[in-house]
């Protein structure tokens, strides 16, 4: 080569060098953003029942960006997939047995080799799936299970409940709280490489649970009193538009709001300080649905306690600020499970979105991906947050999934997305990929 191309060539390396890193200081704020790839457990059991596979997956979201597996390995069943001296194993799903190797094992090792960090999901408060009339409260402690009032069945346990997939248990159970601690405890042990747990279903069923006898005792205790009119007091339902019933919020509700989101709170102040002790290394993160206007159904506050809710909404005391969780998390995710991406796109459609736990349709700006991000901010404060999103919501709109993934990316903390059947049964990697391109992880 004569000097002349010599210097052509030297003078192409360094461009393309400082092209290189100008482009990486320009985008390596998102691409350092954590990507979460989340694995459920029943829907991914007879795939993932080969270590080969493990592997195969880990690779292929290893390379499209992803930082985080997140393994569930106690789905709302209650059964684990660990061998655990406490919690049953589950031994089939839908037909296929378990396969004879440690599946977590498999996703710490070969994750860990790979630069992934493996995040361990449970259930916490639900133990049973109503639709197989399976899991731990049809098998052993059917005592477990929250009791809900309904507006057409009365009060009555969870379980009866068959429309409803989840058997949810009453979160104010010492005994339950004790034995889902004891699982966390020896999982976290187990695995002393596990690099985090993200806790699932920490929460009440939704507006209507939980009224058992238990439920109303801790409540009169709690309020120094007793309830005169039980449950009128607190709930009552009527008739809505067509046949759906609405919830009406009695004398007591902002004290019992207050009072189960107080129960939520003591409980995970109880669990990290449990699975730090067994493992100070560990991270203790939690999912949940991103619709903060109407999560005080199920018991929650999720923000910090920087942010006062009672300024702007009438279903919060002064003193629900008190029970802000946001501080105790060290890896937070939320589910930002809106079909509409942007603010301007939701302008045009003015959806009412329903979430999974909502009892009326909600609306307003929360209720879109940018939105929700937007309002998040606030109300998390110095504390970061996960966006995350539902696949199989654009199953129809694929090109959306790209859009969603993106925004999600540039306008949160990071980036949760489930779940990775969806995906694979839908061959959906080419739209990953765009998204995690655009939104600056690729």
């Amino acid at each position: 080569m004569g000097l002349q191309k010599l210097i052509c060539a030297a003078l192409l390396a360094v461009t393309l060098c400082a092209c290189g890193n100008r482009q990486q200081a320009a985008t390596g704020e998102v691409a350092a953003k954590p990507a979460l790839m989340w694995i459920d457990a029943t829907a991914n059991f007879a795939r993932f029942q080969n270590a080969d596979t493990i592997d195969y997956y880990l690779e292929k979201i290893k390379s499209l960006g992803f930082t985080h597996a997140i393994v569930d390995v106690r789905p709302i069943t209650g059964e684990v997939l660990y061998d655990s001296e406490i919690a049953p194993r589950m031994e089939q799903w839908n037909g296929t047995p378990r396969a004879d190797f440690d599946y977590l094992g498999r996703f710490i090792e070969t994750g860990h080799r790979l630069g992934l960090e493996i995040h361990a999901s449970l259930n916490v408060f639900c133990a049973g799936h109503n639709y197989f009339d399976r899991g731990v409260v049809y098998d052993e402690h059917p005592e477990w299970a929250s009791i809900v009032y309904d507006p057409e069945k009365g009060i009555v346990p969870i379980t009866e409940m068959k429309k409803d997939y989840g058997a949810m248990t009453n979160p104010v159970n010492d005994e339950y709280q004790a034995y889902i601690l004891s699982i966390l405890v020896e999982l976290v042990k187990k695995y002393p490489q596990l690099d985090g747990i993200m806790l699932d279903r920490v929460r009440y069923d939704g507006i209507r649970a939980d009224f058992s006898d238990l439920s109303r005792k801790k409540f009169e205790e709690y309020i120094g009193a007793k309830v005169e009119k039980f449950p009128q007091d607190i709930l009552s339902w009527e008739k809505g538009d067509g046949d759906r019933y609405v919830p009406v919020l009695g004398k007591l509700s902002k004290k019992w709001i207050e009072w189960r989101t107080k129960s939520i709170y003591d409980f995970m102040e109880r669990a990290r300080k449990a699975v730090k002790e067994a493992n100070p290394d560990v991270s203790f993160g939690t999912y949940t649905g991103a619709w903060y206007p109407s999560y005080y159904e199920v018991g929650v506050n999720f923000a910090s306690k920087t942010y006062d809710p009672s300024l702007e909404y009438d279903w919060a005391t002064p003193e629900y600020k008190n029970y802000g969780y946001a501080e105790l998390i060290d890896l937070y995710a939320t589910g930002n499970y809106y079909t509409d991406v942007t603010l301007e796109e939701y302008g045009r459609n003015n959806h009412i979105v329903w979430n999974e736990t909502d009892s009326r349709g909600q609306s307003g700006t929360w209720y879109c991906i940018e939105g929700s991000c937007q309002h998040l901010r606030k109300i998390m404060g110095k504390n970061k947050f996960m966006g995350g999103l539902l696949v199989d919501q654009y199953y129809d709109n694929p090109s959306k999934l790209s859009d969603a993934i993106a925004t999600n990316l540039l306008k949160s903390d990071g980036l949760m997305v489930f779940d990775i059947v969806h995906i694979i049964d839908r061959d959906l990697w080419s739209y990953v990929e765009a998204g995690m391109k655009a939104g600056g992880a690729l």
